[in-house]
């Protein structure tokens, strides 16, 4: 069939007429004309023919490119796997192997600045655990239950914990308690193996837990010890009330506890007991490790959370000193630790404190305030400070502060040194030297200048006068007798005021700014910068009330802290220098103060300052100040009595008037080497009038000046 439909074919076929050769060109024209006339488009065959050789140059550039790389890559391989390769196996093994550290290292021990022992570190003996690798739980339980035979300890065990035993110790009844319903659930990841877990917890009842005997509790807690933290740090079992007996019967043992080890570490101790070991501050525990808020700031400086850190005033302030090096030890791949770097011990420091006479002032100030505390008036006292510094260098020599509290009718004295740093007070007048600076300054007070004591009269205000009608005064007598009323008449100047009795005052506030910028140059209003943190500024008043501008010129509107008020009659003492106060002297050892810094001086003039003095001078010559210290030490100084406010009801509002008193002064006048700053707030309670006043202030001057010369000669 095929056969003949071809040849069919091929009988109606016509014939092909000889084609004629003609020249390309025309030829070229020809099918060119045909192809136009059949709807070719030659532009787009001309496009698609250079898209097709730019894409060959591209393929070509590429090939090269890689070509390249290929060719680079090799050089760097031969370079790293050759050339290199010892170099790269050293940094491989360094980043890989394991390091651990032990226990923290003793810290430096504290010394008075007369070489005295006040913070040293006692041994303690120490059972702990490191997790050895490969250790399965059923080994970690058997030596939790082999140690429970050898040491007595304290159970402390919560509910989970002691669930999670019995799980460990109890598997298939604890996956007993998960329903097939649930299993299939994990299988399908509904549920995750901690929702599992959990579940197991909730559901291990009291009933479950009742085949544990005081034994096995005492196992559990071990155990729980044993994985608390970090797998590969070292876990404190038992620690400072280790016997003997225990610690010897353990040691004996050690090759059947596997990971349990026993060493000394140390704690902290006091050879002068409580005296100054409020501001000597506290150290983290080795179960502690670094407090919940002190985490980020020891953890950003490359501690663990494990390491015992300084949390409290000056182990905190020096830790970076006193921090011992721990032993640094590098994981065997048998899972034992090989000794790198042997730790040491902490720097030790000396302190400008005198130990001696602090312990003497603490002892005269605890009888004072019990004392204060009997003497009638006294229904809201509760507190006194003392501060004792060298005003050429600002080394604090002693500072304390005592507490008195009463409970079921008997009285006890606490510490309460902190509130040194952080208690604002109502100065009083013994501010009047700094407020006597800025009429000087201002022009609004000329050395010698007379006036005349009489009381105030603002309109729609209560009178303001001095403590009694003083009379005729210079600006020497009116410190020496405390006059009020001659501050009032400076602030007034100061102010721009027109003063006249019973009318409106007006006044430009900027006097407030002008007072407070002298204050803060007597260090009255900014931080001390004494070597302890967390220390106030103090209070500063808001209302610019011309009034208030009177009552801040004798001390009555700002209040202030123990130290800043320390700071204040430093100032004074050392001529206008206000030198940084602190408590680090240098690093045991050396000779040199390493603290020592002036913080800036009193912009007056030398003749100013010198008249201050000399009115200070007058105050424990004649004035309000007779009697507090003996004459034979050759004081001078400035008492201040306030009016304060306490809330006697705890609702937050005050609502009570009290009296606050306070004494500055330094010796000797003409060339001083000590301070002495006493402060007893709220002494005395005043119901209108003013009742018994206790002279608390006055005893404390007296016996402690005494007792500052009779150790320092």
């Amino acid at each position: 069939m095929i056969n003949i439909f071809k040849r069919k074919r091929s009988i109606y076929t016509p014939k092909k007429k000889k084609r004629k050769v003609k020249p390309k060109r025309k030829t070229t024209l020809k099918i060119n004309t045909k192809a136009k006339k059949q709807g070719y488009n030659f532009s787009l065959y001309k496009q698609n023919k250079d898209i097709k050789t730019e894409i060959e140059k591209r393929y070509n550039i590429l090939t090269f490119i890689i070509i390249l790389a290929l060719l680079i890559l090799t050089i760097s391989l031969f370079f790293i796997q050759i050339i290199e390769k010892e170099n790269y196996t050293k940094q491989l093994k360094t980043l890989t192997k394991k390091i651990v550290y032990g226990q923290s290292a003793p810290r430096g021990r504290i010394y008075d600045r007369n070489g005295k022992l006040i913070v040293d570190n006692t041994p303690v003996k120490v059972i702990s655990y490191k997790k050895p690798s490969e250790v399965s739980v059923k080994e970690e339980m058997q030596i939790a239950y082999k140690l429970a035979d050898m040491i007595d300890l304290k159970v402390k065990i919560n509910d989970y914990d002691f669930k999670v035993f019995w799980i460990k110790n109890n598997k298939e009844k604890a996956n007993e308690k998960i329903t097939k319903k649930e299993w299939k659930k994990l299988e399908e990841r509904k549920l995750t193996s901690d929702d599992i877990y959990k579940l197991k917890i909730e559901r291990v009842t009291t009933e479950d837990l009742k085949i544990y005997n005081d034994h096995d509790k005492k196992a559990a807690y071990i155990y729980t010890l044993m994985n608390t933290g970090y797998s590969y740090a070292e876990k404190v079992i038992k620690s400072k009330d280790v016997t003997d007996e225990e610690y010897a019967l353990v040691s004996e043992n050690l090759s059947d506890l596997k990971g349990i080890n026993t060493k000394l570490d140390w704690d902290r101790n006091y050879p002068y007991g409580d005296t100054f070991k409020s501001l000597l501050g506290t150290v983290s525990t080795s179960k502690s490790g670094i407090p919940l808020e002190l985490k980020d700031y020891y953890l950003d400086k490359g501690y663990s959370l494990d390491d015992r850190v300084g949390v409290s005033y000056l182990e905190y302030q020096y830790e970076d000193i006193l921090k011992g090096k721990k032993n640094k030890y590098e994981v065997e791949n048998d899972g034992s630790y090989k000794l790198i770097e042997e730790g040491t011990r902490g720097t030790d420091i000396t302190l400008s404190i005198d130990i001696e006479l602090q312990k003497e002032i603490e002892a005269i100030l605890t009888e004072e305030v019990l004392n204060t505390k009997k003497e009638p008036n006294t229904q809201y006292y509760n507190r006194s400070f003392v501060v004792i510094t060298n005003p050429k260098t600002g080394e604090i020599l002693a500072m304390a502060g005592k507490q008195v509290k009463e409970e079921n009718g008997n009285l006890t004295v606490v510490d309460y040194a902190p509130g040194l740093l952080t208690s604002s007070v109502v100065a009083g007048s013994v501010v009047k030297g700094a407020s006597q600076t800025v009429g000087y300054n201002t022009g609004a007070l000329k050395i010698g200048e007379v006036r005349y004591d009489n009381c105030v009269k603002i309109a729609a205000t209560p009178e303001k006068c001095s403590w009694k009608p003083l009379g005729k005064l210079n600006d020497i007598t009116a410190l020496a007798y405390s006059s009020n009323t001659y501050q009032y008449y400076t602030a007034i100047k100061v102010g721009k005021g027109n003063y006249k009795y019973n009318k409106p005052l007006v006044i430009d506030t900027e006097a407030f700014n002008t007072y407070r910028n002298t204050f803060k140059e007597f260090g009255l209003g900014v931080k001390t910068e004494i070597d302890l943190p967390k220390e106030s500024t103090g209070y500063k008043g808001t209302n610019t009330a011309p009034g208030h501008l009177l009552d801040f010129s004798i001390g009555q509107y700002d209040n202030y802290t123990p130290l800043q008020l320390s700071q204040y009659i430093g100032v004074i003492a050392n001529n206008g220098k206000r030198m940084k106060l602190h408590l680090f002297k240098n690093i045991y050892g050396e000779k040199e103060d390493k603290n020592q810094e002036e913080l800036n001086t009193v912009n007056t003039s030398p003749e100013y300052m010198a008249r201050i003095k000399e009115g200070f001078k007058a105050v424990t010559s004649y004035g309000t100040g007779v009697g507090y210290i003996d004459p034979v030490f050759n004081a001078a100084g400035k008492t201040g009595t306030s009016q304060s406010f306490v809330d006697t009801d705890n609702d937050g509002k005050v609502d009570t008037e009290t009296i606050s008193t306070t004494f500055a002064a330094y010796a000797p006048s003409d060339d001083p080497t000590v301070t002495f700053t006493i402060i007893s707030p709220d002494v005395s309670h005043n119901n209108g009038r003013l009742k018994y006043q206790s002279s608390i202030n006055k005893r404390l001057a007296d016996r402690v000046s005494k007792k500052y010369f009779e150790i320092f000669k």
